[in-house]
């Protein structure tokens, strides 16, 4: 197949941040939303190189984080993770021998842990189906709404971290950019055609994904109000234990830290805004924040900084 891609290979491009917002933004042509999870200040870094129809990266991020995630339109993303624990795709947990798989018309979230490290691909459909078809492949269900996860063997998953180190860091050995587009091709057949038998979802797990996503449906329906517990259980037509087991299953943490952490970084994402003007207190109280002192605390333990902080770097 011809490529129209330039001889020389690609240049690294390598971006940088201390702002979790920055970080969901910095992946080329993807639609992103960061909430940051575990205490501290953030840092987040991304390797990436980019060619005709396919993109390569390595993704850092130093805290605890839920993402929601959309790839770029008629594409397919894999992401293998340097090390699985504790980490999940929409509420499954990701086993040292899965990579995850989603096409771009299908939203997806991960929760990742600390210290999180991420290869990711991303291949136009069109053209892998077209090298599929030539090498006389089916894909048939690979680029639908499947499952998130793909099961192989760890030997196949590290050999397809080295390849893709390669590439990024050693410049795929000197190689040409077609060659290399061809070699990230190549992995990418060769992962989505090494899947083993996948364990079944269980019906369990459907109901918890369903209460977790009604939950959130109240929460995001409702912004300007102060969501309870009370509220969510009656949404969800679940009893509070239910929806703490299923909170704590789905995302990794209980449903009252869950509507504190995305409070708080709704906050952050305010405070960031060079535009607003309001009173720091006043943007607090508006999302259920009443007492200035506990909320400069709380603010300060999740962010590693004071909210008039996060105001001043924005007016820089």
């Amino acid at each position: 197949m011809q490529h129209n891609l330039p001889t020389n290979a690609p240049s690294k491009c390598t971006l940088a941040t201390t702002d979790v917002d920055q970080q969901a933004g910095n992946l080329t042509n993807w639609q992103q939303k960061y909430d940051q999870v575990s205490d501290g200040r953030f840092y987040g870094c991304i390797d990436e190189v980019a060619y005709d129809g396919l993109q390569v990266f390595k993704e850092y991020t130093q805290c605890a984080l839920r993402q929601q995630c959309k790839v770029w339109p008629n594409a397919l993303w894999l992401g293998i993770p340097v090390n699985a624990q504790n980490s999940k795709i929409n509420g499954l947990t990701i086993a040292d021998n899965q990579l995850m798989c989603r096409p771009s018309d299908c939203n997806f979230e991960l929760i990742t842990p600390e210290q999180f490290n991420i290869y990711g691909m991303v291949i136009n459909q069109d053209t892998l189906h077209q090298i599929a078809q030539r090498q006389g492949l089916s894909l048939q269900g690979i680029c639908e709404h499947g499952s998130p996860r793909i099961t192989t063997s760890p030997q196949t998953l590290q050999r397809a971290r080295e390849c893709i180190e390669q590439i990024i860091y050693a410049n795929g050995g000197g190689a040409s950019a077609a060659l290399q587009h061809d070699i990230l091709l190549s992995l990418v057949l060769h992962l989505l055609q090494s899947q083993l038998p996948q364990q079944k979802v269980t019906p369990s797990y459907k109901h918890r994904k369903n209460v977790v996503d009604k939950a959130k449906e109240f929460i995001h329906d409702h912004p300007d109000n102060i969501v309870t517990i009370t509220q969510l259980c009656e949404f969800t037509y679940v009893c509070r234990r239910t929806l703490q087991y299923s909170f704590e299953s789905i995302l990794g943490i209980n449903p009252l830290r869950f509507l504190r952490m995305t409070r708080l970084n709704q906050i952050r994402r305010e405070l960031s805004d060079p535009q607003q003007n309001k009173p720091i207190s006043m943007i607090a109280a508006n999302w259920g924040f009443w007492h200035p002192g506990q909320f400069a605390k709380d603010y300060k333990q999740l962010f590693g900084e004071n909210p008039s902080d996060t105001v001043k770097r924005a007016q820089l």
